[in-house]
């Protein structure tokens, strides 16, 4: 091989290594993007053909059902945000001390809820957070003296339900995610922590948070998209997208209402479109404050 043929191969090669994402990317994702943004601008009712009406489907902003939705799912994503983001990590280094025994049983047990379907658990949590007086829940309250309660039924106990299934569910991830970071710390910062006399709560603040920041980051990154995206959960738990009172409604089971309900496919792209830009902008602002690339440190 002449010298000209392997210094073209060498430009050409990032290309043909790159090309099956770039593909990829553009059928799987910009596509789908473009397509729905065309079709937010029509009406589209079934398999009718569309017809083009503007901005008319964004009126969507000022339906109540889609307010709820909106509202739920803030609500949700902030309080799993809450939890999902400090408490793994705060486990994840107890996992990852020297003081725990048998960690390694600990870390299999909290990652066995990721491995278990979202259905199969949202079928459990519906029953053992049913209304029934025999249900698991109101068994456990009652052994308080706490009365039985319609757990599905209202709005605040619903959100708690939904907290607890997400919690239950993925915190063995998040924690996985923070004990492999917690593996690229330097044992040397910590001995000289404990020669200087700091103590392991000061250890945790100063050295550990700092050096994790980047995983931290993106757990919170995840789970704000996670937290809006959320589906599956409150449909299994009611077995529809329309809940009683829509208390159980979210940006997704609008989109899935219109959808498929109503058969309104240009409603339902324009409230995707209005998920994926807000989603975008709340991720762009979390980026710019949390600063993970350290740009305001240079």
């Amino acid at each position: 091989m002449t010298k000209e043929r392997k210094l073209h191969m060498v430009k050409v090669a990032p290309y043909i290594f790159t090309a099956p994402f770039v593909i990829y990317f553009l059928i799987f994702f910009i596509y789908p993007i473009i397509s729905t943004f065309w079709t937010s601008l029509c009406q589209q009712v079934g398999f009718a053909p569309p017809k083009f009406a503007g901005l008319a489907n964004y009126g969507l902003l000022m339906d109540p059902y889609f307010k709820m939705a909106v509202q739920n799912s803030a609500i949700y994503t902030f309080f799993t945000c809450l939890i999902l983001v400090p408490f793994p990590l705060f486990l994840a280094a107890i996992l990852d001390s020297k003081f725990v025994k048998g960690a390694d049983v600990f870390k299999s047990m909290l990652f066995i809820p990721a491995l278990t379907s979202v259905v199969m658990a949202g079928l459990f949590f519906k029953y053992a957070f049913s209304s029934n007086p025999a249900a698991l829940m109101n068994a456990v309250v009652g052994l308080f003296g706490i009365p039985p309660q319609g757990w599905l039924e209202k709005r605040v106990t619903t959100w708690i339900v939904l907290v607890v299934f997400c919690v239950w569910k993925w915190l063995g991830v998040n924690i996985v995610y923070y004990l492999s970071a917690l593996q690229t710390v330097s044992n040397d910062l910590y001995e000289a922590a404990t020669i200087d006399g700091a103590s392991s709560w000061q250890k945790f603040l100063h050295i550990t948070v700092p050096c994790v920041k980047p995983t931290i980051i993106y757990v919170l990154t995840i789970s704000i998209y996670g937290g809006f995206s959320m589906f599956a959960e409150a449909y299994t738990l009611f077995n529809s997208a329309r809940t009683p009172g829509d208390i159980g409604a979210t940006i997704v089971s609008y989109i899935y209402s219109q959808g498929f309900n109503r058969n309104n496919f240009g409603i339902a792209s324009a409230a995707g479109i209005t998920l994926l830009a807000g989603v975008l902008i709340i991720n762009i602002i979390q980026l710019s404050i949390t600063d993970p690339v350290g740009k305001k440190e240079k």
